[in-house]
């Protein structure tokens, strides 16, 4: 075989190749590139060096919700690097937790990724990856460093809270400093979005009914938390603004161990929280199991699984944030969040 333009790529028999708008298929191969056509047989296939072509960025499955130049919420599909977003609300939804109840496929998602509208993520405004879920669960103590700087014992049972939907704010949205504390707190946790309605489901399938992982933070007023409301946690934990999420929810097919990530959490530059998910004291799927012996889970709810040691209640003497503070919020493999923190209006 000559050829006289070069080809770096091996082609398998029997498959297409396109260059160009021209296909061919055939037990041997006939390789087109614009006007020219090449004849290749096992042997030349076999010579030809081979390149391993990377996935596409497009198929990169982190959803994000944002809105353009209007109000009009769109949902994308963020690429590997973050600097572009496939539009994919005309093909499915303009809301993630309508496309996870929908049960549409992976694949269908990525093949409509791959035909949609491209946006530079520098044009667009991120919004919460999630907004409205039915239910905001989460898990206190769940970190063996935030049990042990309270003094507390590891708990034998999961301690479990909630947060009002209307707390949820986007990946770079302002937390409000409400007028009626003084004592606001920063909590970085692995928050896990639900894929499909879950009911008394065992631990060993537990998570087949996740759709994927988001950063968030736990804002927590830790006077109306601990010594007002008579210690019940729904106003310390559910003030407007206090559960920032984001950047994209990430599918589960690219995280290999969502208990081994590290997370951390840094205010004004300054570190507060590091930690792995591999301290949680109980895993997502045992959360999973107990709550749904009792509590369905549906698609789009959001588990907040706990935080790790540094908060600034805890802190000698305790630290709490302010107006103009910058809160940022890490995790591995599913990216960063940064919130200021805003005066009450």
């Amino acid at each position: 075989m000559n050829l006289v333009r070069s080809c770096s790529f091996a082609l398998p028999l029997g498959r297409s190749i396109i260059c160009g708008s021209k296909r061919s298929t055939s037990s041997s191969a006939n390789l087109l590139c614009g006007s020219s056509s090449y004849h290749i047989t096992a042997a030349d296939n076999k010579q030809l060096p081979r390149r391993h072509f990377s996935q596409s960025s497009r198929s990169n499955m982190k959803f994000v919700q944002f809105t353009t130049g209007s109000s009009e919420q769109h949902l994308g599909v963020l690429s590997q690097d973050g600097s572009k977003i496939s539009d994919i609300s005309e093909h499915f939804s303009s809301d993630l937790k309508a496309l996870i109840r929908s049960g549409a496929a992976l694949e269908a998602i990525k093949q409509k990724a791959a035909q949609a509208k491209q946006l530079s993520a520098k044009d667009v405004t991120l919004l919460s990856p999630v907004t409205n879920p039915q239910k905001i669960l989460c898990v206190g103590l769940n970190y063996r460093g935030h049990c042990e700087e309270q003094n507390k014992p590891i708990p034998k049972e999961p301690m479990f809270f909630s947060k009002y939907a209307t707390a949820i704010v986007g990946p770079y949205d302002g937390v409000i400093a409400h007028k009626i504390t003084d004592q606001i707190d920063w909590e970085v946790e692995l928050a896990v979005i639900i894929g499909k309605e879950a009911k008394h489901v065992s631990r060993a399938n537990a998570m087949d009914y996740v759709f994927g992982y988001t950063v968030a933070q736990d804002i927590s007023a830790r006077d109306w938390q601990k010594t007002r409301n008579g210690g019940q946690f729904l106003i310390g934990k559910s003030m407007d603004s206090f559960c920032p999420l984001g950047p994209a929810v990430v599918h589960k097919s690219l995280v290999a161990d969502p208990h081994n990530l590290v997370i951390t959490c840094s205010v004004n530059g300054v570190q507060k929280q590091k930690g792995n998910t591999s301290e949680l004291v109980f895993r997502i799927d045992d959360i999973i199991e107990r709550v749904t012996q009792s509590i369905t889970l549906l698609p789009g709810d959001v588990i907040l699984t706990g935080t790790p040691a540094g908060v600034g209640m805890h802190r000698s003497p305790p630290e709490f944030l302010k107006v103009g503070d910058v809160i940022d919020s890490e995790i591995e493999s599913l990216g960063k969040i940064k919130n200021s923190v805003v005066a009450d209006k």
